[in-house]
């Protein structure tokens, strides 16, 4: 039995963490959901953004209480968790089967955050987002029970792109935790200075570097969508896989159209936020560009018509 060890000093509470759930791509997709699986995910959302606290946040020893969330993940999988937030998600790892290694990699992305704070080459950033973003896109799969390697890959570019999105959109709050998100290699290949990045406003440089950036995600963004388009209709869920429990009343159910709606609003989310920063003209440096309710419902529906093969 993994032994329990002492809470971090300044720890965020469970509503703390959970306060931002109603703003985010993430959770506002899930709205769409039934109850049960909106719960579910809910509590993934729940572990990710403790990470996040831990590794961003928290004033003590931060590498530390990554450690203890590691420790605490382990309790989880045991039955015997003390956080709220991680008894929370206790169950769901049981129904839902989850594996251990996305848990895990979302813990290593922060501590990478402890000690790399720039990326040389846009290689290197992937390389990142494959630890800070793709784990959550794997673990909404698993717990719609539809989790392949091909369906993965899918859902990598997604979630890649969302990221990438992130990043253009807090170049200045990064800024200020001492981060640059933005490959140096492209500020060389603009013109763009770290310093550049100190500005009110962006320059001419800066812009054409973020539009270039924007247009990187969406790109990912639409390699995406054919995840989107294989989720029609009614298809035969929670295959079986060697070694795993089938997840709970899974194995009974199609797909229904709600996951996939679900799944297009997680794209049609990034696409909104990479037009609100169009609209912004790439200025992210006086603040940074949200989308409205009305944007992301038409991103929606672009993304279906766009899974459905139509204009």
């Amino acid at each position: 039995m993994t032994l329990i060890a002492e809470r971090p000093l300044g720890a965020p509470r469970a509503e703390a963490v959970m306060a931002r759930a109603a703003t985010e791509n993430f959770t506002v997709a899930s709205w769409l959901l039934p109850r049960r699986q909106r719960d579910h995910l809910l509590a993934i959302y729940g572990f990710a953004r403790l990470v996040d606290e831990l590794g961003d946040s928290l004033a003590g020893d931060r590498g530390a209480a990554l450690d203890w969330l590691a420790a605490e993940l382990d309790l989880a999988y045991e039955g015997h968790a003390t956080h709220p937030l991680l008894v929370r998600l206790q169950p769901v790892l049981v129904q839902c089967a989850l594996p251990r290694d996305p848990f895990l990699r979302l813990i290593e992305a922060n501590r990478v955050d402890q000690r790399t704070h720039r990326y040389r080459t846009w290689e290197q950033l992937r390389a990142y987002c494959a630890l800070s973003a793709d784990p959550v896109g794997e673990l909404v799969l698993e717990v719609f029970g539809l989790a392949t390697p091909a369906r993965v890959a899918l859902s990598d570019s997604i979630c890649t792109a969302l990221q990438l999105a992130e990043h253009c959109q807090d170049v200045a709050e990064d800024l200020a935790a001492g981060r640059v998100y933005l490959p140096l290699e492209d500020l060389e290949r603009f013109g763009v200075r770290v310093e550049d990045l100190h500005s009110a406003h962006v320059n001419a440089p800066l812009r054409e570097l973020l539009a270039f950036e924007v247009a990187r995600a969406r790109a990912l963004l639409h390699e995406g969508i054919p995840l989107v388009a294989e989720l029609r209709g009614r298809l035969p869920a929670c295959l079986p896989v060697p070694g795993r429990v089938r997840p709970s009343g899974c194995a009974r159910e199609g797909v229904p159209f709600r996951v996939r709606l679900a799944v297009a609003g997680y794209v049609g989310g990034g696409e909104a936020a990479l037009r609100a920063i169009e609209a912004a003209g790439y200025d992210v440096l006086a603040g940074a560009p949200s989308a409205s309710t009305a944007l992301r419902l038409r991103c929606l529906a672009g993304t279906l018509r766009a899974a459905s093969g139509r204009r």
